[in-house]
């Protein structure tokens, strides 16, 4: 055998050890081989980013490949943005069920340069109208009773039919296409539906995240009134989805087929809201036709504060949109700019300022229909000026208490943003809440149910109280920032309590410290887990700060003296999935993808 040969041979070995490594491991492996491992240089950035995309005359951002390039097609072939946005949503309903799916519900932020207006869409369904509080506590108490529900889950279970809330993403994909849609919907979901049928690769992290909830089902199947419809389709012989293996789901096809021909009716009235109540009636659920029926989205307008030249705007209550403004207009009484980026001051008042926050989430935010509430109050200057004044700049507060401002969970999601050539600028957040959802899939139709109602809490006291008819406290939160009233950008955070405190590190890492759209994703992050909760069932009041390895040790250490309790955290589970498109002066698109999934930005 030649030198060369054998050297061929060994470079061969090596590489099929190390694909081996990355193929079998799922993502749980990697980070050994980063420990031998360092990454390559950059010419014109630092060296654990990479360059934003840039394009003219469309661009989409998800966290697939192929539902980013779905929506470009929609682009090409004369659609919208928002005809991009549901392509892309339909596909990752199938591609990535692990954070969403047309079980679930969706909010819509959408800049339309015809108008030269910014649009909120509220897609959020309600609970059951045939069960009451007192009903919903008694049934409770017999799960608790037969062992089905373990003591540690406090409030309302995670699995099963009694958090499942009416599913709103379709009834919001039709009210917004039927403003803002150019091509017959039809055509928006036909390449779900082929894919649907012919398979696709599954990627790395989703396939982690369908082991993640294989895991939770396992655990909860005693809350779960039956699980064998889901097994089919996603686990059959107790397996899950591996990296690489090409995953179909017929049933999903079946059903995305029938909404492009008949429409939202099809889905709230007609043949697929009858099967949906015949499972319902059969694992004895007390959703009903008739509440899939009542159901009705509606068009909001989305809050702001200025901040630093830049206006923020997010959506109001029963979403935490509003936490993100409260916390801007919290730090804009220091500037952060004072201070190095990663320093431990700069962590410090976010996180102070993300706990603030949410002690007015825990006591206020809910369906504004069944708990008025004065925004403009919330948001005020005056407001913020106060509670900023309760921050100790060198001791982190052992608690916070809500605020009075003259007042009348770990979630899966998949956050996604497409721009057209006409300047239409879509931010689209869509979720079935914690992993898949609920474990429940109606017979047949392909998508599992959402357990959003786990939000709603037991205390008949509180805003955001379980009702018939009521929407619960919502996680899910598009995002959308203005510049001298033009569109700037357009862009997201995925994943439970981090996507306000996500929000603002992003935007702080844009408007204070000037990194790029890319960048300033990549950055490492914190997220603040713990502390007062809209359910009433309350973590640790000081909470748990959990940061990624990039954050500097000593900024890591400092954070503890000053009394944060800092856990480092290398897997990021925890810190969200980002996207987002900038849009320049000149009318060019700049778009940054999440590191920490699988997505992609696609431009021409």
């Amino acid at each position: 055998m030649t030198r060369r040969r054998r050297l061929i041979i060994a470079m061969l070995s090596l590489c099929v050890l190390g694909c081996s490594t990355a193929w079998n491991s799922q993502v749980t492996e990697p980070s050994k081989v980063a420990m031998t491992l360092s990454g390559g240089g950059r010419p014109d950035a630092v060296s654990w980013s990479r360059s934003a995309v840039y394009g003219q005359n469309g661009m989409a951002a998800t966290a697939h490949p192929l539902a980013s390039q779905i929506a470009l097609d929609m682009l090409k072939k004369g659609g919208s943005a928002l005809d991009g946005a549901i392509a892309a949503n339909a596909a990752l309903g199938l591609m990535e069920p692990t954070g969403n799916g047309i079980g679930g519900d969706i909010f819509f932020i959408i800049w339309d340069p015809e108008t030269k207006k910014l649009y909120g869409y509220n897609g959020s369904g309600r609970a059951p109208l045939g069960r009451s509080l007192t009903d919903l506590k008694a049934q409770i108490a017999a799960l608790r009773e037969s062992g089905a529900m373990p003591d540690e889950m406090r409030g309302i279970p995670q699995r099963g039919s009694l958090p499942v809330t009416v599913p709103g993403t379709v009834d919001g994909w039709f009210a917004a296409h039927e403003r803002f849609g150019k091509l017959p919907m039809s055509q928006v979901l036909a390449p779900t539906i082929r894919y649907a049928r012919e398979g696709f690769p599954v990627t790395p992290v989703i396939s982690y995240y369908f082991g993640r909830n294989l895991t939770a089902f396992r655990e909860q199947a005693a809350l779960i009134e039956e699980l064998d419809n889901a097994a089919r389709i996603w686990f059959p012989d107790g397996s899950t989805p591996q990296t690489g293996e090409v995953f179909r789901n017929p049933d999903l096809a079946n059903t995305l087929e029938v909404l492009g021909q008949a429409g939202r009716a099809a889905f709230y009235q007609g043949k697929l809201a009858e099967i949906m109540d015949a499972y319902f009636r059969r694992i004895g659920a007390d959703m009903r036709l008739e509440d899939l029926a009542a159901h009705q989205g509606e068009w909001i307008a989305p809050g702001s504060v200025h901040y630093h030249g830049y206006d923020v705007y997010e959506l109001p209550p029963n979403g935490q949109g509003y936490a993100a403004l409260q916390m801007l207009n919290l730090l804009k009484q220091i500037d952060l700019r004072d201070y190095p980026r990663g320093s431990a001051e700069v962590f410090h008042y976010m996180v102070e300022a993300k706990r603030l926050a949410f002690e007015d989430v825990a006591r206020y935010y809910a369906d504004p229909n069944f708990a008025p509430l004065s925004l403009e109050a919330l948001l005020s200057d005056q407001y913020a000026q106060e509670r900023f004044a309760l921050i100790d700049p060198e001791r982190a507060a052992p608690s916070f208490g809500a605020g009075e401002p003259k007042l009348e969970g770990e979630g899966d999601t998949t956050y996604l943003t497409v721009a057209d050539a006409d300047g239409m600028m879509v931010s689209l957040i869509q979720s079935n809440y914690r992993g898949m959802g609920t474990g429940l899939v109606p017979d047949g139709l392909g998508f599992m149910l959402q357990n959003r109602g786990e939000l709603f809490s037991l205390d008949e006291r509180h805003p955001n109280a379980y009702a018939p008819g009521k929407r619960p406290f919502h996680t899910i939160i598009p995002a959308f920032v203005m510049k001298d009233g033009e569109p700037f950008m357009s862009f997201g955070l995925m994943g439970g309590a981090m996507q306000p405190q996500g929000h603002v590190q992003v935007l702080v890492n844009i408007i204070d410290f000037g990194m790029d759209v890319q960048t300033a994703g990549d950055a490492a992050r914190f997220n603040h887990d713990g502390g007062r909760q809209p359910t009433g069932v309350d973590g640790d009041l000081l909470g748990t700060l959990l940061v990624e390895p990039g954050v500097p040790s000593e900024t890591v250490e400092r954070l503890r003296a000053m009394g944060h309790r800092v856990e480092v955290d290398a897997s990021g589970a925890p810190f969200g999935g980002y996207q987002a498109i900038m849009r320049l002066s000149d009318g060019v698109y700049v778009g940054a993808t999440e590191m920490r999934k699988d997505g992609t930005v696609v431009a021409w």
